[in-house]
């Protein structure tokens, strides 16, 4: 249980830290959401994509779990704390769902969040989208849809931060690493999500280091990390905790690794050699 729990209770610990120590000059009195930037954006603390796997690997009881974890790491008092200590004491989020490279469905457009208001509307709007499932997995394809949002979102962010969830590695579309470096060359970073609560099997295409993968051929920009969840009780803790790193732009210590590595620990073509050996294609 220990070794079980040590990743997770490590970043809870940095949260905690985050939220008792970190205090940044938030502004007084009323917020004054009609500023905005020259070129008419709002100026928020962070921009924040929420890239959500809906694969068939993802079975409707994890696809459940999944988004409930996402609500109430939004609406979570700990997730409130850290956006009051921003600079702008607000930021942007947008949330859509990824599989193959041809299934991407923004399930919450921009919203602005700047206290709970705003985040039960945000919650609430995730809870009454319909479920969908589609094949393939393609983490490329979804960095390639989200990077492209930020241009619209009309705000205008210290950071641009795309998280990434899933249970899978890419196997459709272009290579992950060859998107990866696309994206971070805009600026944007990218935080990782793997979720590893099967036993990794070769009907379902899983790697046992999933982690790793997301580690060294996924993630990457400045205080890029990685939270895994190896059980479903972490599902809201593993979420809440990363989006209060991700609000306060920390990094559990613990899981920094380089995403462009000289030497990946894994092999980041993985994925498309497990679906060509068994599909050929």
């Amino acid at each position: 249980m220990q070794a079980r729990s040590m990743v997770i209770a490590g970043v809870a610990v940095m949260a905690a830290a985050v939220l008792g120590g970190l205090v940044l000059a938030a502004p007084n009195g009323p917020r004054q959401l009609a500023q905005r930037a020259d070129n008419g954006a709002i100026p928020v603390d962070v921009e924040l994509v929420l890239a959500v796997d809906v694969s068939y690997s993802m079975d409707p009881d994890e696809q459940a779990l999944q988004r409930e974890g996402y609500m109430a790491a939004i609406t979570s008092r700990e997730f409130m704390q850290a956006l009051k200590q921003g600079m702008h004491g607000r930021v942007a989020m947008t949330y859509f769902e990824w599989a193959g490279m041809h299934h991407r469905q923004i399930i919450v457009p921009w919203r602005l969040i700047d206290g709970p208001e705003a985040a039960d509307g945000f919650a609430a709007d995730i809870a009454r989208a319909r479920y969908s499932r589609a094949s393939r997995t393609s983490i490329s394809g979804a960095l390639l849809f989200a990077a492209p949002l930020f241009e619209g979102s009309g705000f205008r962010g210290v950071r641009r931060v795309i998280d990434v969830s899933g249970d899978g590695v890419n196997n459709n579309g272009p290579l992950v690493t060859v998107t990866r470096d696309e994206v971070l060359a805009q600026g944007i970073t990218i935080n990782g999500l793997p979720i590893m609560l099967k036993r990794p099997n070769s009907s379902t295409m899983d790697i046992a280091q999933l982690d790793i993968y997301f580690e060294d051929c996924v993630i990457g920009g400045p205080g890029a990390f990685v939270i895994p969840i190896r059980e479903r009780e972490q599902f809201t803790e593993a979420i809440r905790t990363k989006l209060v790193l991700e609000i306060a732009g920390r990094t559990p210590e613990a899981r920094v690794v380089p995403a462009s590595a000289a030497q990946p620990r894994v092999s980041c073509t993985i994925g498309e050699r497990l679906w060509q050996e068994r599909w050929g294609n």
